[in-house]
């Protein structure tokens, strides 16, 4: 793939001596296997989905990727990016925004780790974009919040995600002795609250259901293991044991009542399935999605910082 030149390597951003800095170039998409919503944000960085499979890992390797920063909940493949000479930091961050704190420890792992640098989230849309911004925005003057916010509508952000559109503009950007005086002790595995380990369990199992969706509630093609029913069954399941945590109980009874409604759904959806009934499927996963999609609005999507 052919590469841009045209931007200095991110050291040189940050007011060390050198050349000065180049006007940013504009990001480019980037095609491969076993990867989503791929963009080269400059020469150091790359934006995109977390790697699907030995294939995601294999493309990454091939752009020449050498450390993976993810700001997903999900536990990071750890052996798969070694087995591919790359090392994995783990840096979650949530849908309600990016503390200051994380992204100054973003910006430095962007910085001083072997690069190219890959950073992703789950789809790539949301909090990688976001996160890459704060990166942007850190590291390369060229950068401003207005082209920050172009880029994360450009990647596909969702302008509900009112925390993490509002970072461009909320920044308080660190300086160079800021960022060399940050802790840089960066961890493979970071650990997440149960609820976020939960959520992120919800998440591959609901994609799961859209594949089985999209194949008219059949085994979808290339997933010889997916069973539809089964699938819902165990969403069903983590509903449940997401309302069983002290944490959630201690949101109130709105929380609650949002897994409580999910849970008899996605019910609803196995036993649709197993009959099979397309029509009473299709209502039961829409009754799923629209209690999701309450549940976020209230309490996962709105800026807590």
């Amino acid at each position: 793939m052919k590469r841009n030149h045209g931007v200095v390597l991110f050291v040189l951003f940050v007011g060390c001596s050198g050349p000065a800095p180049q006007p940013a170039v504009e990001p480019q998409p980037v095609h491969a296997d076993g990867l989503h919503n791929v963009f080269r944000l400059s020469d150091r960085l790359l934006s995109g989905s977390s790697p699907d499979g030995d294939a995601g890992f294999a493309a990454l390797q091939h752009l020449g990727v050498k450390t993976i920063v993810s700001v997903d909940g999900a536990v990071p493949d750890v052996a798969a990016a070694e087995r591919h000479g790359m090392r994995y930091v783990h840096l979650p961050v949530g849908y309600d925004g990016i503390p200051r704190e994380r992204a100054v420890a973003l910006a430095k792992a962007v910085r001083d780790l072997p690069g190219p640098v890959y950073l992703h989230c789950h789809h790539g849309k949301h909090r990688g974009p976001a996160a890459a911004a704060v990166v942007q925005l850190c590291l390369d003057p060229a950068w401003t919040p207005e082209r920050a916010e172009q880029w994360m509508k450009a990647a596909g952000t969702d302008p509900k995600y009112t925390g993490l559109m509002s970072l461009p503009t909320k920044l308080a950007k660190p300086t160079a002795a800021e960022l060399d005086a940050a802790i840089g002790d960066f961890p493979q595995k970071a650990e997440v609250p149960d609820l976020t380990r939960l959520m992120v369990a919800v998440d591959e199992r609901w994609d799961h259901l859209k594949l089985a969706k999209d194949a008219g509630w059949k085994q979808p093609p290339g997933h010889p293991d997916l069973d539809p029913p089964h699938e819902a069954v165990q969403l069903a399941e983590l509903y449940r044991e997401a309302a069983r945590l002290s944490a959630v109980k201690a949101r109130g009874p709105d929380l609650l009542m949002h897994f409580s409604e999910a849970e008899t759904a996605a019910n609803e959806l196995a036993a649709a399935l197993r009959q099979p009934n397309a029509e009473a499927a299709r209502k039961a996963f829409g009754r799923v999605q629209a209690s999701c999609t309450a549940c976020h609005t209230a309490h996962r999507d709105r800026p807590t910082r």
